[in-house]
């Protein structure tokens, strides 16, 4: 999922002690190796999903050190967690932590260590349960959902609006649209499109999908995109695209010519959460930088920096009230009942996966 930063982060403000005298200026501090035996830690999150000077504030607050790894889907997270590698803090999707806890990869985390979890909105830990039904391992880090960016002066919003996912398919805008290159989106949009549930088991949904996306891939020269198409739109190559809210914020800010629709044949809402896995070397630090990622202070500077929506209500209304003013995708509709979120399916994953690939490659 990606994620790209737009603003230069403020830097998080340390707190000063001036002693008396001439002794010098103390800045507060916890000694990470004295409180918890430890000052490393391993973080692995999405490509730019964090504000410039946050990895840094966390490091001079607890006089540690942070490796911070970037993966770029909820797959490599999962191959590299596979593979051995041992991290203390990782940010997957709502559906990767329903795999991952259903694989025994996660610890349960220690809730009296992070108790800025008290900040976080409490609609979005209902929907947590979805994905982690006793809220047990689990902390959300940001929230969003899935759109459409379309050009308002080439497309006529009348069209975007009656047709919703289906405007993929309407061929006066062949060679004018991006798709999103993820079987997890794609088929989500044409199973939505047709009226069903994007975690539908039933193989005739299925193949129905299937076919709504080789019609659309035949009669409409889509470019399947995933990353570059958050400069493509503000630079208008093409006229219409899938994209994540949080990126949609972006390209609406860079160019006014662009708006965001939420089609009212549902979409994915989704939530990226910390969790921290079972073979994490440092877990007591782990739980600090969890905390301090859902403290007022750096949540603002986060979302701010990347545009995708504040877990914490107060921040989420300040930014959109200010930065994000009159961004429709900076917060996400809620309550909506043809709206859900992603569910763990090996079965039908690898379904998808395989009717994916045939899907581009034919013509």
């Amino acid at each position: 999922m990606k994620k790209t930063v737009k603003f230069i982060s403020v830097a998080l403000a340390l707190s000063l002690l001036t002693a008396c005298g001439n002794k010098k200026v103390e800045t507060t501090q916890i000694d990470a190796k004295q409180k918890y035996g430890c000052n490393k830690i391993n973080v692995y999150n999405a490509s730019e999903y964090i504000a410039d000077d946050t990895i840094k504030n966390f490091e001079k607050k607890y006089n540690a050190h942070v490796q911070y790894d970037l993966f770029d889907s909820n797959e490599m997270l999962h191959t590299k967690l596979l593979g051995g590698s041992s991290y203390d803090v990782i940010v997957p999707s709502d559906y990767m932590v329903e795999q991952l806890l259903k694989e025994d990869y996660l610890q349960k985390l220690d809730k009296s260590l992070i108790p800025n979890l008290s900040n976080v909105n409490p609609s979005l830990l209902k929907k947590q349960k979805d994905f982690d039904p006793k809220q047990e391992y689990s902390v959300p880090y940001f929230w969003g959902n899935v759109g459409i960016v379309y050009n308002k002066k080439k497309v006529n919003p009348a069209d975007v609006e009656k047709l919703g996912w289906n405007v993929f398919r309407d061929t006066k805008y062949k060679g004018k649209i991006f798709f999103y290159d993820s079987q997890r989106d794609g088929f989500m949009v044409a199973l939505k499109a047709l009226g069903y549930s994007m975690n539908t088991k039933d193989d005739g949904e299925i193949k129905k999908a299937y076919a709504w996306l080789q019609e659309m891939n035949k009669t409409m020269a889509p470019s399947y995109v995933t990353d570059e198409v958050i400069d493509d739109m503000v630079n208008n190559k093409k006229d219409i695209a899938i994209m994540y809210s949080g990126d949609a914020s972006y390209v609406l800010l860079e160019n006014e010519e662009l708006d965001y629709f939420q089609p009212k044949q549902g979409t994915n809402i989704w939530t990226d959460a910390m969790v921290i896995p079972k073979n994490a070397s440092c877990p007591a630090l782990a739980h600090a930088f969890i905390n301090e990622m859902v403290s007022k202070e750096v949540q603002k500077n986060n979302s701010k920096a990347v545009g995708y929506t504040a877990v914490i209500q107060e921040v989420e209304e300040e930014i959109a009230n200010n930065e994000y003013d009159g961004i429709a995708s900076y917060r996400p509709r809620t309550n909506y009942n043809k709206d859900e979120v992603f569910h763990y399916n090996p079965g039908v994953k690898e379904k998808l996966s395989d009717l994916w690939t045939k899907v581009k490659v034919q013509k």
